[in-house]
């Protein structure tokens, strides 16, 4: 059973005009084996959140703690968050050409392990994943995102998580840019990884297209780089129907 704990936590982002603030005191709690949706209007710092979790260093931490089975995660560096167990499939997926996604995938676990895995019983694992996901066995030998559509992208997100394995995975707007057939694999392969119990999830979405197939526990509602409500599934739903502007007394959306 892993925790992670996020107190009170403050971000900024450098821009011309200097610090701009993102973040303006975010608590947050994550438990293995649990769900957490994050939603938003654009603007109100879903992504801020993912990308510092994972130590990208345009986002500078200006006060809060954020912990991990009581470790202070802000003190590891971004390999050292990822060997700890966290995790982060991003909203665009960089490419990586010259190098293949079996070396890719492959290298990272051997990074996570400590020990490259037995190669006999790591290839069947990935195939096997591959299948799961309805990804051609082609894909293991292209250059990792290269030429990929933003279907195959994602895929290959949940492909990584599902053999990496972390305790709490981030997956930043995971559901952007797919058509209902991927959304409903690549949705499918996240409830693979949350089935085994051992894996928080923190799911940030501006819709509840995905909601429909990857069932939260809880849902946070982020407005002006704060929590304003959080709630079960059926707040999901009320934002639906009602959408973000009772959180925003001037109807407008923050930037």
């Amino acid at each position: 059973m892993s925790t992670l704990e996020i107190r009170d936590l403050h971000v900024s982002v450098e821009t011309k005009e200097g610090p701009k603030p993102i973040l303006r005191g975010v608590d947050l709690t994550i438990a293995s084996g649990e769900t957490h949706a994050i939603m938003g209007p654009n603007g109100s710092g879903k992504s801020t959140l993912a990308y510092s979790l994972a130590g990208h260093p345009k986002y500078q931490i200006t006060s809060g703690t954020v912990t991990l089975d009581g470790e202070d995660l802000l003190s590891l560096s971004v390999d050292e968050r990822a060997r700890a167990g966290m995790f982060l499939a991003m909203q665009y997926p960089v490419e990586v050409p010259g190098v293949s996604v079996a070396n890719f995938l492959r290298t990272a676990k051997t990074a996570i392990d400590g020990e490259a895995p037995p190669l006999r019983t790591w290839v069947k694992e990935v195939r096997g994943a591959m299948d799961a996901l309805r990804m051609d066995s082609t894909f293991a030998e292209r250059s990792v995102n290269e030429g990929f559509s933003g279907g195959e992208k994602k895929r290959h997100e949940i492909l990584q998580m599902e053999l990496l394995k972390p305790k709490f995975a981030i997956l930043d707007e995971t559901d952007s840019g797919l058509d209902v057939d991927a959304l409903r694999v690549v949705s499918e392969g996240v409830n693979r990884v949350r089935s085994g119990g051992e894996v928080g999830v923190l799911l940030i979405t501006h819709y509840t297209r995905i909601l429909r197939y990857i069932t939260p526990d809880f849902v946070h509602v982020f407005v002006d780089g704060r929590v304003a409500e959080e709630g079960g599934p059926e707040l999901a739903e009320r934002l639906e129907n009602e959408g973000y502007d009772r959180f925003l007394p001037s109807g407008s959306i923050s930037a």
